[in-house]
């Protein structure tokens, strides 16, 4: 077995590169090709049936209205029934024959069912599933003084994902539906203070990829990872060491810092443009993924910067953190921030 591994350690670095070399430049114009073709013949929303979880705030809530303006019947899920009637009143004046708000806790499995069949009641079958659902923890985790407090971050970022996956799989494989999962750009890019956040995301991401295999073509999985967008999370809204939904915006821009953040209209747009292209990864903004080369190629430098730049000495308040003055530069945020983040108007029903 030694020798196998030695003969391996060598000889499959060397054949990897030399593949690569040889059939990179094809693979690329095929992909090319095929993005081409995909965007020509795009999917047509128009009486299709779209179920969005998460659908009361931030990317949830304009993806309903991206999916309502090109004409799919809605079935939307949040805790918040109010904020979520809202949403659905708005989508049928955007264009949508119908939207159905379902106040839901996708953390609790019984409740993604419920809706799941819902959903397939009263349109009769389902043809997109979207999840953008998510709660954000933050805390240096040696701060964290009951770890379970953070438990929701798996329970709704990743376990509400798969409940309703598991129920909706079956109704997608015989429409050839899609599934869209909105996972974040954290999941490869490491942020201090987000550690249980950071690890849902990558769970998703890593679960999603899989899933993707065992669908074949029966169910086409977009992965959508994006950076910095308009969101409650980007308002300053997070779980806190004590289980507890607040905002705390000296918090924020210590750990978001002086990173544009992307409009949440257009980030909506760009993912069901990708859904309908039937793409299988979406990062938005697009050039956000060079954090993901940056990482992998310097390892070792992205963390150095991101302990320099995010963290303070013990006993120093986080909000004496480098991120944190940078941002606070006068007018930095104003070209940096979309109003709605500078000024936010979180909704609380």
């Amino acid at each position: 077995m030694d020798l196998v591994d030695g003969f391996l350690n060598i000889f499959a670095p060397f054949f990897t590169f030399i593949t690569f070399s040889f059939f990179f430049p094809g693979y690329l114009l095929f992909k090319s090709l095929q993005y081409v073709w995909r965007s020509i013949f795009s999917e047509n929303l128009a009486g299709k049936v779209v179920f969005i979880a998460g659908a009361s705030s931030g990317i949830g809530e304009h993806l309903a209205y991206e999916y309502g303006k090109r004409g799919a019947f809605l079935v939307i899920g949040a805790r918040r029934e109010k904020a979520l009637q809202e949403v659905a009143e708005r989508a049928c004046l955007l264009g949508s024959p119908r939207a159905i708000p379902l106040r839901t806790d996708i953390s609790k499995v019984e409740d993604c069912k419920r809706l799941i069949e819902e959903a397939i009641n009263q349109f009769g079958r389902l043809d997109h599933l979207v999840m953008s659902a998510g709660v954000t923890p933050v805390s240096l985790f040696e701060d964290t003084f009951e770890v379970t407090n953070f438990a929701p971050a798996m329970d709704i970022n990743f376990w509400g994902l798969a409940y309703a996956t598991y129920f909706a799989a079956p109704s997608l494989r015989m429409t050839k539906g899609k599934i869209v999962v909105i996972a974040s750009s954290a999941s490869w890019l490491n942020t201090p203070r987000l550690s249980f956040y950071n690890a849902s995301k990558a769970a998703v991401v890593s679960f999603f990829e899989t899933l993707r295999i065992e669908f074949a073509s029966d169910i086409g999985i977009t992965i959508v990872t994006p950076g910095l967008t308009e969101s409650e999370m980007t308002k300053g809204k997070f779980l806190n060491m004590e289980r507890e939904m607040v905002v705390d915006q000296d918090m924020r821009d210590v750990v978001m810092t002086a990173v544009p953040i992307e409009l949440v209209g257009r980030s909506a747009k760009a993912i069901v443009n990708s859904a309908c292209r039937g793409d299988k990864y979406l990062t938005v903004p697009s050039w956000f993924r060079t954090t993901f080369f940056i990482k992998m190629l310097c390892p070792e430098a992205t963390d150095w910067f991101n302990r320099w730049f995010l963290i303070t000495e013990p006993g120093i308040p986080p909000t004496e953190a480098i991120s944190k003055k940078i941002i606070d530069l006068p007018g930095l945020k104003d070209i940096l921030w979309p109003d709605t983040v500078r000024s936010p108007n979180i909704k609380s029903n």
